[in-house]
């Protein structure tokens, strides 16, 4: 939890501080996936940023990818109370991917985050596991995204979108990493099949990231 602290610390402290009345639109908080980092954002901030979003409302979350992801999602709630504070928001935009679909949805499920999130986009999120996390079950984060798990069931048990805040998935058949790659679609959301694209391609695919940059302003 330290280290999780630390590094929520550490992200805010990278974008200067500005008056709550700068942020025009709702703020983003990116959220990376598995062994991910703040870098895996580099193309769609500076996509955003082209759009007319400014640096005062995006912000990238950086988590411990072999921890817990409830320690995750708890330090996702504390990351976003400090982008609302610093903004003046309300409200924050969750753009996921990977891992990160599940630490945004305990955040918004679990930990009541959906009265905070406005929009929340999954890009190959591993939103109801993946078999491929069989190869990392010494780390309780890849245990935890393995089909089957409690933390799996928890997830997705009830309303899998609660609340007002509106939900868009993208996934892919040529995705590679998320098996099912179905498994990142949620009931009530609105789920965007991509006729071929990598794991890692979302991370950089202009034309998904101009999708979701669109569903956002929805």
């Amino acid at each position: 939890m330290f280290t999780i602290l630390i590094a929520v610390a550490a992200a805010l402290s990278a974008v200067p501080a500005v008056p709550a009345e700068a942020a025009a639109r709702t703020p983003v908080v990116f959220v990376h996936g598995y062994s991910g980092s703040a870098s895996n954002w580099t193309t769609a901030m500076s996509q955003f940023r082209a759009a007319g979003y400014s640096s005062s409302e995006l912000y990238a979350y950086e988590y411990n990818s072999y921890g817990d992801n409830v320690a995750n999602a708890r330090g996702l709630a504390t990351f976003v109370g400090q982008v609302r504070s610093r903004t003046g928001a309300a409200r924050v935009d969750i753009v996921n991917h990977s891992m990160g679909g599940l630490v945004s949805l305990w955040y918004v499920k679990q930990l009541g985050g959906a009265q905070y999130v406005s929009h929340l986009a999954s890009l190959a999120g591993a939103n109801h596991g993946t078999t491929s996390a069989g190869a990392c079950l010494i780390y309780t984060t890849c245990q935890q995204m393995y089909p089957g798990s409690s933390f799996i069931a928890t997830l997705s048990s009830g309303d899998e979108t609660p609340g007002s805040t509106r939900y868009g998935t993208w996934y892919s058949p040529c995705d590679g990493v998320i098996f099912p790659y179905t498994s990142t679609v949620l009931s009530g959301a609105v789920n965007t099949y991509v006729g071929c694209e990598t794991h890692i391609g979302y991370l950089s695919d202009t034309s998904i990231l101009t999708q979701v940059r669109s569903f956002l302003g929805s």
